[in-house]
């Protein structure tokens, strides 16, 4: 039933990927995606492959199941191409873009010219973000984690005017 249940989920991109993964790239720029993440993923998504980029907005890579990407593909041609700064988003967002599979041994090959961008090194941390994964050094998220935030600000600001629809 959970697995039924998860499949259905996924193919109405309800994806939920969550937790902090510790993995190691091997020599050959090659990381083992976490059984956890798996169990989330599911059969078809693990089947039907990922994409790998550059995040926009900090030193860290992200990895998107197929779908996910499709669905951003589908808002970026909703871009009009004719203007100067659309284009540039675009050609900048898709930069680096590669598909990526699970071999046999449930890994994926990181791309090295994305690997070598962020300087991820060795020791790695994957952060399921609903429906993406973002691929972090270990030290640079460790420093982003010690960043100064203000937690209760942010969460009012950025949530604070949702679900106000419902309480009228």
């Amino acid at each position: 039933m959970g697995y039924i249940r998860r499949d259905l989920a996924h193919a109405c991109g309800l994806m939920n990927l969550l937790g902090e993964h510790d993995v190691t790239l091997d020599a050959k720029g090659r990381l083992l995606l976490p059984a956890a993440l798996k169990k989330q993923l599911g059969d078809g998504a693990l089947k039907q492959g990922f994409v790998i980029n550059r995040d926009v907005f900090r030193p860290c890579l992200v990895l998107y199941p197929l779908p996910e990407w499709e669905r951003i593909g589908q808002m970026l041609r909703r871009l009009n191409r004719f203007m100067e700064k659309n284009m540039e988003f675009i050609r900048r967002f898709t930069s680096g873009a590669t598909p990526l599979a699970l071999d046999g041994n449930g890994r994926l090959l990181l791309p090295y010219a994305l690997v070598s961008d962020p300087k991820l090194g060795k020791d790695i941390k994957l952060l399921g973000l609903g429906d993406r994964i973002e691929i972090w050094s270990t030290d640079k998220y460790a420093t982003m984690r010690r960043e100064r935030v203000d937690l209760t600000a942010l969460a009012e600001e950025v949530m604070g005017s949702l679900g106000n629809d419902e309480q009228q």
